[in-house]
């Protein structure tokens, strides 16, 4: 892989920007879900605008081909994970997304999170199809779970302080702990689970995919 040394930003542009976009969709979510009106679907009772930009699954009436994009750019707009869900998103973000994009540039970490959220949206669509078991899914989780195993890969021996644990833990394990919670998770179908868990796990996937793709050439490995 190339590295693109230039002084460290703590706010570079593409991590700002995407934190940005995400913000005032949220907030337009917020605002035209209300102004607009809820429609009643199979998924649930969702906000008019939310329902428009989330993605469904691919035999759903309601799925349209812009939502695999969107979809990543809208967060929970009601319910118990209002503010935790986008809140948590943009925090991870910020703080791994800016580490990389410091060191591979703008244009390559937007690719990869762009990517990383094609790829989120593809293994949960797949799962839907398959299972034929699904609602409307929406959030930058996907993406931002290839990040973060992104950052395990590159920085795997960086200490991280987590929530509720007071030790550290080296950042290949707790991605790891991450990817196997979601994996149990996934698998687990518990009744009430409202988490997709499958989108993460699609993106952690394209993250390890493209980060093995760009490092064929370079001898650091997870050790």
């Amino acid at each position: 892989m190339s590295f693109y040394y230039r002084p460290a930003e703590k706010f570079p542009p593409a991590v700002k920007n995407l934190i940005i976009i995400n913000v005032l969709v949220w907030v337009a979510q917020l605002i035209f879900d209300n102004r607009l009106g809820a429609v009643f679907t199979e998924g649930g009772y969702e906000g008019a605008f939310t329902a428009q930009i989330g993605l469904w699954p691919i035999d759903s009436q309601y799925f349209r081909p812009w939502q695999i994009v969107t979809h990543m750019f809208a967060h929970a707009a009601s319910g118990p994970y209002l503010l935790f869900h986008i809140l948590f998103n943009m925090f991870a973000l910020w703080m791994f997304g800016r580490i990389l994009e410091n060191v591979w540039g703008s244009k390559k970490f937007l690719i990869f999170y762009m990517l990383c959220g094609l790829g989120a949206a593809a293994l949960h669509l797949a799962v839907q199809y398959i299972t034929g078991h699904g609602s409307l899914a929406v959030g930058a989780s996907g993406a931002v779970f290839g990040v973060l195993v992104a950052f395990a890969m590159t920085f795997p021996n960086t200490e991280l302080y987590l929530m509720f644990i007071p030790i550290p833990i080296k950042a290949k394990w707790a991605v790891l702990g991450l990817v196997l919670i979601d994996l149990f998770g996934g698998f687990s179908n518990r009744s009430g689970d409202s988490i997709a868990h499958f989108a993460h796990l699609g993106g952690a996937l394209t993250g390890f995919i493209l980060l093995k793709i760009w490092n064929k050439n370079n001898r650091r490995t997870l050790y």
